[in-house]
């Protein structure tokens, strides 16, 4: 069974799920294995279910009457199939990656465009080397244009999955200092994301460029299509302002303010709106998709209770995201608590670069600092460390924090979101 000969099945099917649990009417099934499960097992189970068609890596499993198809490995036949159905689509794809804000960004671009277009995205976090062809094969007839995030700690990462979403625009949104042990340092880092660029320049594709940044502006200086922001004679050129913490964006004579925090997320707004722009949809509608959106992902949410306003930011950390949601809480009215937990995957550079976070907690000021997690509680010696959330949420049942602020930022492993209803 090739990829080819199954593609008019594919066709015909509803959606492509690789969760057994979630399989419905016209669906078509790819069973994937782990070192302790067969998926194979449920490939009856998933035609009684009312499967169109199973992909499964066991033989003996194999029965063309039901449609279950047998493949030398599931996640290939998932890659291939997604790379012949890229081949297949002659609307734009937008592909994004960096180091933060990904995620943040293709939702903004996502509601900008949507504007105008219809336009299938990446869901959730479904950005490695099985959920960007999952992306890939929900891109049905009647969408005009995708948007696709692309994520990686290693090299050779993005170059991969450029080959299966063949992005016609790249983007990447910074280079920070994430992944550090995969990407082998930061040099690493810059080297693994700019791979879209490569890909970019290689099939004379288009790049959208934030002029502010000027490892972007080296990297893509062999770029022949360009989109630019960020400077008066970019593209487009945008002015920042806050109100009450949030992000505000002026364009022309066009003010609008969104429902972020962080000035860091200034570019993030400014990417989508160039976007749109390039893409016709008018400041109008811009206006109102980025104001209308409302981060609800535990990165960089605001949500009140009672009188306290707690800054959500814990989907992920990494030093550059960390110092600028550090220095952004700081302008925060009012006193101030941090809780702080471990960044994960940062090698050999992990006890520096926790250090340096907590010496600059220490000099902004903050009333309490909390921090969370094993890298923290090697180093921390002056202020209140806990090995696991869990071990902050027994501290909390006793012990009230009385400030008006409170951040909350760490990475997705430590967890700190489960201490909310213990603030």
């Amino acid at each position: 069974m090739s990829p080819e000969q199954f593609y008019p099945i594919y066709l015909k099917s509803q959606k492509v799920t690789i969760d057994s649990r979630k399989v419905s009417e016209n669906d078509v099934f790819f069973a994937f294995s782990g070192d302790n499960f067969d998926a194979a097992t449920v490939a009856l189970k998933a035609v009684e279910d009312g499967a169109l068609a199973v992909i499964v890596e066991n033989q003996k499993f194999e029965d063309h009457d039901k449609n279950i198809f047998y493949v030398d490995s599931t996640l290939e036949f998932l890659q291939d199939l997604a790379v012949f159905h890229r081949s297949q689509l002659s609307i734009p794809i937008i592909g994004l990656t960096g180091s933060n804000g990904k995620t943040t960004s293709k939702e903004l671009i996502h509601a900008v465009l949507s504007q105008k277009y219809n336009v299938q995205y990446t869901q959730g976090n479904l950005n490695n080397h099985i959920g960007v062809p999952l992306t890939v094969l929900s891109i049905k007839s009647e969408h005009q244009m995708a948007v696709i995030e692309m994520g990686a700690n290693h090299q050779k990462e993005i170059e991969f999955l450029c080959q299966i979403a063949k992005p016609n625009i790249g983007y990447i949104t910074n280079f920070g200092k994430a992944h550090l042990e995969g990407f082998g340092g930061f040099e690493g880092v810059i080297k693994g994301k700019s791979e879209l660029y490569d890909y970019i320049k290689e099939n004379n594709q288009t790049v959208l460029v934030n002029e502010n940044d000027p490892i972007q502006i080296e990297k893509t200086a062999e770029c022949n299509l360009k989109i630019t922001f960020g400077k008066p004679d970019s593209d487009y050129y945008f002015t920042p302002f806050n109100e009450e913490h949030f992000v505000g964006l002026k364009y022309q004579n066009t003010h609008l303010l969104t429902k972020l925090t962080g000035d860091y997320n200034f570019t993030n707004v400014c990417a989508a709106a160039s976007l749109g722009l390039h893409f016709g949809v008018d400041i109008k509608e811009i206006k109102t998709a980025l104001e209308d959106y409302t981060p609800t992902n535990m990165r960089s949410q605001i949500v009140k209770k009672d009188w306290k306003t707690l800054v959500l930011d814990t989907y992920n950390a990494n030093p550059s995201s960390m110092t600028a949601s550090l220095h952004n809480f700081k302008t925060f009215e009012g006193s101030k608590t941090i809780i702080i937990g471990d960044m994960l995957e940062l090698g050999e550079e992990s006890e520096k670069e926790h250090q340096a976070i907590l010496n600059l907690a220490e000099e902004l000021g903050f009333d309490e600092i909390f921090t969370v997690g094993n890298q923290f509680k090697k180093i921390n010696n002056f202020s209140l460390s806990f090995l696991s959330t869990q071990d902050l949420i027994e501290y909390l049942k006793n012990n009230k924090i009385m400030s008006d602020n409170i951040l909350l930022k760490g990475s997705r492993g430590i967890a700190l979101e489960k201490s909310i209803d213990f603030l």
